[in-house]
């Protein structure tokens, strides 16, 4: 049978369609998770209500495990060395900022999500995600003009600079501000190994191999392997701004394609999202 181009249309709205199920899934739990949080809860027991929640509705295997951070932790204040992230008896108080951050996989498919909130008002952390809706304007703005991935970094950090901002993706390991996700292999039995989901992690030593061999890496970071155009799949990207022991950051999936035509050459995965509707909102 013949295929055509119309055939590869369905089947790639298709399979989009099973990444935006997965990842509005992940915000849903985030949502029902903060709504729960109250004073005293620990970093630890909302990571485990993460786990939970997903897991009650199908979640077997995960790119990562459900982290949680609160207070200056939100900020990766003197992380230094990777268990730092992990998450710690830390307890939330009022007024105290919090990000949840999860990744599960769902019918074969990978969502991350950054959700960041705080425990009633906290001022600085509403500026704090209020302008990181121009980042993800600047990202998408320069994945459509084709930029290497590391000057696109180099510009998300200058804009930080401009806000009076702090750079705390750079934190991360290797100081990603994304990585690439994909379809996982289903296993009866799904082990993970330092918080990440074996069968994710054999998929994106895959791509960082074949990436080597011809000059794109999954990951994008400040550092010369990034020093490529965006490499067609969907991104999983998360800008994290800190200023003085407060941070905040979202995560989402960015779609990109060999398409020429700008619009359909990246976009978001999926708008309807709870940093994107409070834009609306504010708006």
């Amino acid at each position: 049978m013949t295929t055509t181009a119309q055939d590869v249309l369905s089947e790639r709205a298709t399979e989009l369609q099973g990444f935006r199920r997965v990842q509005r899934l992940a915000y849903e739990c985030a949502e029902a998770v903060a709504a729960r949080l109250e004073p005293g809860i620990t970093e630890r027991e909302a990571a485990r209500m993460q786990r939970e929640w997903l897991r009650a509705r199908g979640v077997k295997d995960w790119f990562h495990l459900p982290f949680a951070w609160f207070g200056d932790r939100t900020a990766f204040t003197d992380f230094r060395v990777p268990l730092q992230f992990f998450p710690t008896d830390r307890r939330l108080e009022p007024g105290m900022p919090f990000i949840l951050d999860m990744a599960p996989v769902y019918e074969g498919r990978t969502a991350d999500i950054g959700y960041s909130g705080s425990l009633g008002v906290n001022p600085v952390q509403d500026r704090l995600m209020a302008d990181l809706e121009a980042h993800r304007a600047l990202i998408l703005r320069e994945v459509r003009e084709r930029r290497p991935l590391r000057e696109i970094y180099e510009d998300v950090d200058r804009l930080m600079v401009r806000q009076g901002y702090a750079n705390r993706h750079r934190a991360y390991p290797f100081g990603v501000i994304a990585h690439k996700v994909d379809r996982v292999k289903q296993r009866r039995w799904s082990p993970h190994l330092f918080g990440f989901g074996t069968q994710s992690l054999k998929g994106l030593a895959s791509d960082a191999l074949h990436g080597h061999r011809d000059g794109w890496s999954p990951l994008w970071s400040p550092y010369r392997f990034s020093d490529h155009p965006p490499r067609p799949g969907l991104w999983a990207v998360e800008p994290h701004l800190g200023f003085r022991g407060t941070g905040a950051k979202f995560e989402e999936i960015l779609v990109v394609t060999d398409s020429r035509d700008p619009e359909q050459s990246a976009f978001w995965l999926d708008d309807d999202l709870p940093h994107v509707r409070r834009w609306a909102e504010d708006k």
